[in-house]
């Protein structure tokens, strides 16, 4: 039996009835280069042709500007898939796609003390 708002394509018992990488039909690589952070969103251009349902459901998670790892959460994908179909919906001119708001470095030392503030009032 399907949970709720999945659809037919997961199982409670059984997990993912498709595999992730059927999903891109076996293809590993996006055509444009997206990391976690980039943020997507629909065009409001219809795709021509027939994409699949994760497509659809990709698609209509990015009304409102979304992170590549929030969209591969909500569809319960790995993240390279997700890349791929969002990379097909960018080629067709459904999506569009930018970089992250903000630049940094890991070892950047305001993020850092920004990191250790927060895990200090979580305490």
């Amino acid at each position: 039996m399907a949970a709720a708002g999945d659809g037919p394509w997961l199982d409670e018992a059984a997990g993912r009835l498709v595999r992730p990488f059927t999903v891109s039909n076996g293809r590993t690589k996006p055509s444009i280069a997206l990391d976690l952070m980039s943020q997507v969103m629909a065009t409001g251009v219809t795709p021509l042709g027939y994409l699949g349902p994760e497509h659809a459901q990709a698609l209509d998670l990015c009304r409102v500007p979304v992170s590549v790892a929030e969209v591969a959460a909500q569809l319960k994908l790995p993240a390279v898939v997700t890349k791929v179909l969002l990379s097909d919906l960018v080629d067709c001119g459904a999506l569009t796609t930018k970089p992250p708001a903000y630049q940094h470095t890991p070892t950047d030392r305001s993020l850092l003390e920004a990191v250790l503030d927060g895990l200090r009032r979580q305490l």
